[in-house]
């Protein structure tokens, strides 16, 4: 009886607490925050974005929810991913839009189709690769949103080339910067 009656009590506690307590660092976080609306297939910025194969859009961006999420959507057209690598900080939803990919989250492998998804714990190695034969849309989101805005742009001011995902000692200076690691190559996808 009393083992419910604690059970009764938690649920009405956590019921109680604001769900904008959740995000906000900070009472005033919380009178910052504000909806946000992107357009299909729009970026965030207005901005047109390449990252390794994919075409990129920002759809939520870090100073929308106060640091707590960053979400982008990937386009391919082209099959593959990024190379295996870890975040020290954030956790990394992957959830299929269109088309089929492959997701490695330590050593367990996925094959997800449209309404998949997995999440890439912080600290376990993880990567990902567009393995559909037409196309494909992936969002991904990051929580808390840490630096992965930022390793974005900066690949993107570097001047980083489509189809060029992190492989080599300066790639993986660059992840390092932005709390990551390189810890292997691409997913082999089988034909």
């Amino acid at each position: 009886m009393q083992e419910m009656r604690r059970r009764s009590f938690l649920q009405f506690a956590l019921a109680a607490i604001p769900v904008t307590s959740l995000f906000a660092q900070s009472s005033d976080a919380v009178s910052e925050v504000k909806p946000v609306h992107v357009v299909a297939g729009m970026d965030r910025e207005g901005k047109k974005r390449a990252v390794g194969v994919s075409s990129t859009t920002y759809k939520i961006l870090t100073k929308d929810t106060s640091g707590a999420l960053f979400v982008l959507e990937q386009s391919n057209h082209k099959k593959g991913g990024p190379s295996r690598h870890l975040h020290h900080n954030e956790d990394e939803l992957f959830y299929v839009l269109e088309g089929e990919y492959i997701v490695e989250v330590g050593s367990d492998r996925f094959h997800l189709k449209p309404g998949d998804c997995v999440l890439g714990p912080r600290g376990i190695p993880h990567a990902w690769a567009f393995s559909g034969e037409s196309s494909g849309r992936l969002l991904i989101s990051f929580a808390p949103a840490g630096k992965m805005e930022a390793f974005f742009d900066e690949r993107e001011k570097l001047g980083i080339k489509p189809g060029a995902y992190a492989t080599t000692q300066s790639d993986a200076a660059i992840l390092h910067d932005f709390g990551m690691e390189l810890v292997g190559g691409p997913l082999k996808l089988d034909d």
